[in-house]
C-alpha cells in the first residue's frame, strides 16, 4: 500500500481525473450523445521529461532512478467517429478512498509528468464512459487492465525499438510492430522528431480497432528518448524544485 506521503501527490495528480471518474450519483450535464469508441492514450516519459523545467513532489519525472521508463497512461478517452469527443458528462466528486487498493499501481503506471493544476474540463473525458463504465473504481481498474493487456512498451522493445538518445527509428516500423500485435492501427503523436504519445483504439468491448487519425505530427524517422534523471540527487541539474502549492 502506498504511504500517506506518497498518496498525497498522487491524489493531486489524480485530481486531473476529477472529471475522469464516472459518478454513480452524478447528474448528466447537457445532452451529449453516447460515445463510439475508446482511445487509450499513452505518454512516453523520455520525451515529456526532457521538457521538464520545474520539479515538484507530484511530478514523476523528478523521482530520479524511480522515474518511469515505460509508456505511462495519459487516459482512457471515449471518442466519436467524427473526430470529436464528449467531456465532463457527469458532475461528481472524486473520492480517492474508492480507489485506495489501486494507488500503488496508479502511482507507477498513471503518474503525473507535470507540475501544475489539473487541466480544464474539456480535456477530461472519463465521465462520458457510461454505459460501458459506470463508476470511479471501474474506470481506473479497467484502464489499468487494458494497459497491462496491450503492453506497447513490451511490443516495441521486442521489435528492437528501445529507448535511445542517439538512434532514430522508422515511424512505419513502430506502427507495423503495433499493428502486427494488436491487428489495429495506432495513432502516434510526436514532439518534433520524438515520440510523445501513442494511442491505441478500442471498440466498446475493448477489442482493438483502427484509430481514425489520417495525418501524423511525426517525421518518417523518430526517436524514443531515454530518460535522464531529474531527481534531487542530480545536483548538477538546472531544474528548479518548487512546492506543490507553487505548482498550483
Amino acid at each position: 500500500m502506498a504511504s500517506l506521503s506518497a498518496q498525497i501527490p498522487l491524489c493531486l495528480a489524480l485530481m486531473m481525473a476529477a472529471c475522469l471518474m464516472i459518478g454513480i450519483n452524478g447528474s448528466i450535464d447537457g445532452a451529449q450523445r453516447e460515445f463510439d469508441y475508446f482511445a487509450l492514450s499513452l505518454q512516453w516519459p523520455g520525451t515529456i521529461c526532457h521538457k521538464t523545467r520545474h520539479c515538484c513532489s507530484s511530478n514523476a519525472c523528478c523521482r530520479g532512478s524511480n522515474s518511469p521508463t515505460e509508456f505511462t497512461i495519459h487516459g482512457l478517452w471515449p471518442d466519436y467517429n467524427d473526430g470529436t469527443w464528449p467531456s465532463c458528462c457527469y458532475r461528481s466528486q472524486f473520492d480517492v478512498k474508492e480507489i485506495s487498493t489501486l494507488l500503488d499501481a496508479l502511482e507507477k503506471h498513471w503518474p503525473s509528468l507535470y507540475c501544475g493544476k489539473s487541466s480544464t474540463c474539456f480535456k477530461k473525458h472519463g465521465t462520458c464512459s457510461s454505459p460501458v463504465i459506470r463508476d470511479e473504481y471501474s474506470y481506473f481498474i479497467t484502464t489499468l487492465n487494458v494497459y497491462f493487456k496491450y503492453n506497447v512498451t513490451k511490443i516495441l522493445n521486442e521489435a528492437g525499438y528501445v529507448p535511445s538518445n542517439s538512434e532514430r527509428y522508422p515511424l512505419g516500423g513502430i506502427v507495423s510492430a503495433i499493428e502486427n500485435s494488436f491487428r489495429a492501427t495506432p495513432e502516434v503523436i510526436c514532439s518534433k522528431e520524438a515520440v510523445e504519445e501513442i494511442r491505441i483504439c478500442f471498440f466498446k468491448d475493448f477489442k482493438p480497432r483502427n484509430c481514425l487519425a489520417s495525418k501524423t505530427s511525426c517525421p518518417k524517422y523518430v526517436s524514443l528518448p531515454a530518460y535522464v534523471s531529474m531527481g534531487r540527487e542530480a545536483s548538477e541539474s538546472e531544474i528548479a524544485w518548487i512546492s506543490d502549492d507553487e505548482a498550483l
